[in-house]
């Protein structure tokens, strides 16, 4: 049974939705019925406006009563949410992470490391998920990367984040954290994950763990950026270019700050391209695996859709300009394999397995 924490906060959650989508829809009635050449304007005004007042008043009422009753239920109410539950929370986070942030809602996740193999020992190796996933979904499709890790001789701790934060925000407070792990590091990230790492290294400053990083994998990783989203910024612009879409325009824009950084593989605040800028860190035994849903690593299907997110050269780091190119120790591409499935396929556990055992 879900815990009253989070039935109060998706309550909290429904509401602001609620009522939100009652002011887009206001706002494109007034739009629409306004006389030609008039003043712009988001309220609706006379019987009209007050129905739409009545719905966000009636909206925040039982929302308050819910959360209430919700307080009343404590004592009688169980376990913490099940496996499918969290599941469902990191998507939510990835979706509108920021804004649960925003707002405080308790929804938000908070960075944790979590150990992910009971009785692992040795140098840790942090696991850094994508986009709406969590550290359990490294176990996925009866493969078990942790498990396989550790028998290498790791101790992998999964990083634990709000996916829907600006990458760098999550960069700045994972160098914090880091600061708290002992011995050499590798640091593996799966999509959004190799840029969280990344920007990471890059704010890390005086602190003395970079000095013990060893290692950098990144598996599908958009590091030149993901078309996808620049994609959902195209859309948001033609939607604001008339007048009668143009409130969709802010629902398009309520994408996440960690959606929207992956335009151009964002690693800094006010980072609009620069990512590609900032080179690997020296020293470190840098490794990039790219995946594409094509039978070929070359071609337009990996040139354009990669692994369905991310294509090849992204992923890679083969920018046009030699200046803005990521020099990793090695790489390798995966052919007819999908984006979710570098976490799970047999041949990338081989790779990082190899690398992993160079010294």
């Amino acid at each position: 049974m879900p815990s009253p924490h989070l039935l109060r906060s998706a309550g909290r959650l429904a509401v602001d939705a609620t009522t939100g989508v009652t002011d887009l829809v206001e706002a494109m009635h007034a739009e629409i019925a306004r006389l030609p050449l008039t003043a712009s304007r988001e309220r609706t005004s006379g019987i009209t406006g007050l129905v739409y007042r009545s719905v966000r008043g009636v909206t925040r009422l039982v929302g308050g009563g819910l959360d209430i009753a919700l307080g009343a239920l404590t004592p009688l109410l169980g376990a913490a949410a099940p496996e499918r539950a969290n599941a469902a929370l990191a998507a939510l986070n990835g979706v509108l992470g920021d804004y649960l942030e925003a707002t405080t809602n308790p929804l938000a996740t908070r960075m944790s490391l979590q150990p992910l193999v009971d009785g692992a020992t040795g140098p840790p190796l942090v696991l850094l998920h994508g986009l709406c996933m969590n550290e359990a979904q490294w176990r996925r499709d009866g493969a078990d990367f942790p498990a396989a890790l550790a028998a290498l001789g790791y101790q992998p701790l999964g990083l634990r984040y709000n996916s829907g934060r600006a990458i760098w925000r999550n960069g700045a407070e994972l160098a914090e954290l880091l600061d708290g792990v002992p011995g050499p590091l590798t640091l593996l990230g799966h999509s959004m994950g190799g840029l969280v790492a990344r920007s990471a290294i890059a704010q890390a400053g005086r602190r003395r763990w970079p000095k013990r990083l060893e290692r950098l994998i990144t598996l599908g990783t958009p590091h030149l950026g993901a078309p996808l989203e620049r994609g959902g910024q195209q859309v948001q612009r033609l939607l604001a270019a008339s007048a009668y879409s143009r409130p969709l325009a802010a629902l398009a824009a309520r994408r996440s700050a960690g959606i929207r950084d992956l335009r151009h593989g964002s690693l800094l605040e006010a980072d609009d391209g620069a990512a590609s800028r900032i080179p690997l860190p020296a020293g470190v035994a840098s490794y990039a695996v790219a995946a594409t849903t094509a039978r070929k690593p070359s071609g337009p299907p990996a040139r354009w859709l990669g692994d369905g997110l991310v294509p090849v050269a992204s992923a890679l780091g083969q920018h046009r300009e030699a200046a803005r190119r990521l020099a990793f120790t090695d790489t390798a591409v995966f052919t007819g394999l999908g984006h979710l499935a570098l976490q799970t396929d047999a041949a990338v556990l081989r790779q990082l397995q190899d690398w992993l055992a160079r010294a």
